[in-house]
């Protein structure tokens, strides 16, 4: 393999494409009840049931990444390495420290997302590695993902995303006064509120219905994840509806990772997608 790469477990990517792209992955910290953990350490359904104690993430350390990058590098001349977005976390900063000294040819690149759309930025990379594209060739992979993808979800409540600053208090204020079901997109490393619907089903409907209309603006086909932080029934709704009509280049279903639920909270369902 020319090129390894490398992200961070905000991807909340399948266990099974990690495997099969040999991608290195690095936790994010999850802090519950003053106490540390790797993310994934503990079950996800715990988490859930902790929120309300107060769920906080970290960055991990330099070191951590650095250790990731020498792994890497142990099977790889050159290594790509892929983040959450910086204006999310720390996450960033700390492989581009980790990176700044390691022996060999090391890339760090900002996603500018997270989730589902980190995981096609991700992948897109790990293909073209896989393919045996030059280090060159496979950051052009990710940065031509990074540039196309979109992340629409909705939340019952956008609470935890005005908590850790993702969202304006105001955007959260109307959606519980309204008793609308809020949506949001995350592009450009930023969160953005959407106009909420006024039902769960009709918000689903209208994330499917953005997904699909890039099919009017594209000739090749879609990529797509559905994310879900603990509903897993819904993102398999989210993505059948999706993919009816499509035979898509690639279609799977990402677990939100313990980092992603404390931000967002439960409940969250949606689609992460580009079209070639």
């Amino acid at each position: 393999m020319t090129v390894a790469v490398v992200t961070d477990s905000a991807a909340s990517l399948p266990e099974e494409l990690v495997r099969k792209y040999g991608i290195g992955v690095v936790p994010i910290r999850v802090v519950i009840g003053g106490i540390d953990h790797a993310d994934g350490e503990l079950p996800l359904a715990d988490v859930v049931g902790r929120l309300d104690e107060g769920v906080s993430t970290s960055a991990p350390a330099p070191g951590e990444w650095r250790a990731a990058i020498d792994a890497a590098s142990e099977r790889a001349s050159s290594v790509l390495v892929l983040t959450i977005a910086s204006a999310m976390s720390a996450t960033h900063e700390a492989a581009v420290v980790a990176a700044s000294d390691a022996p060999g040819d090391v890339v760090v690149i900002d996603s500018l997302t997270a989730a589902g759309a980190e995981a096609l930025v991700v992948l897109a990379a790990a293909q073209a590695a896989d393919d045996g594209q030059p280090l060159d060739g496979v950051v052009t992979a990710a940065e031509r993902v990074r540039d196309a993808v979109r992340l629409v979800a909705t939340v019952d409540s956008l609470d935890h995303l005005v908590r850790s600053g993702r969202v304006p208090g105001i955007a959260g204020f109307a959606g519980r006064v309204l008793g609308v079901n809020p949506l949001f997109e995350f592009a450009r490393g930023r969160v953005r509120p959407l106009r909420p619907a006024f039902s769960r089903e009709a918000a689903l409907d209208r994330i499917v219905q953005a997904c699909l209309a890039g099919r009017r603006k594209h000739e090749g086909p879609l990529h797509v994840a559905a994310l879900h932080a603990d509903d897993e029934a819904t993102a398999r709704r989210l993505l059948a509806a999706a993919t009816y009509k499509e035979d898509p280049a690639e279609a799977f279903i990402g677990s939100f990772s313990a980092a992603m639920i404390a931000h967002t909270g439960p409940a969250l369902a949606g689609l992460a997608w580009w079209w070639e």
